[in-house]
């Protein structure tokens, strides 16, 4: 099991956050997922689903992943 958290740019409302959660969701691997506007925290099995994968569905609905760094906490 695997946790990565993704900053997302350009969600601005919770049909934002819905949208991105539906997405992932649909994703084989997918074992826990929190949205909130700008982020997601997601736990998935990455024996059968990659971070590309989930970055790659995040970015086919419209969003932009920010890779740039963040605090912690």
């Amino acid at each position: 099991m695997a946790n990565i958290t993704i900053h997302i740019d350009g969600m601005s409302c919770m049909h934002c956050v819905t949208r991105v959660k539906k997405a992932i969701e649909k994703l084989n691997g997918i074992r826990g997922l929190t949205v909130e506007v700008g982020v997601a925290s997601i736990d998935f099995d990455e024996s059968v689903v990659t971070q590309d994968d989930i970055k790659e569905t995040i970015t086919l609905l419209g969003y932009k992943i920010n890779e740039g760094s963040h605090p912690k906490g």
